[in-house]
């Protein structure tokens, strides 16, 4: 079994944009177009999991009473 693949979040994006432009040309074939889309679905998958331990990580430091509180980030919509 071939070892798992860790790319640091943006090299994944970039990887995965650079793999939609080829695909969107249209130049490809069939089993290279397949492949691309394969690949393209685990780096979304790893991005999306990058993301979401981003997430939990994201703290907002709040004094309190002269004492660091941690909470949990709200994003703005």
């Amino acid at each position: 079994m071939a070892a798992k693949k860790n790319y640091p979040f943006e090299t994944s994006l970039e990887k995965l944009e650079k793999l939609v432009e080829q695909m969107e040309d249209g130049d490809l074939t069939l089993e290279d177009s397949l492949k691309n889309f394969e690949e393209g679905i685990r780096l979304t998958r790893e991005c999306q999991q990058a993301l979401a331990a981003a997430e939990q990580k994201v703290k907002l430091l709040i004094e309190e009473n002269g004492q660091v509180k941690a909470s949990d980030f709200e994003a703005e919509d």
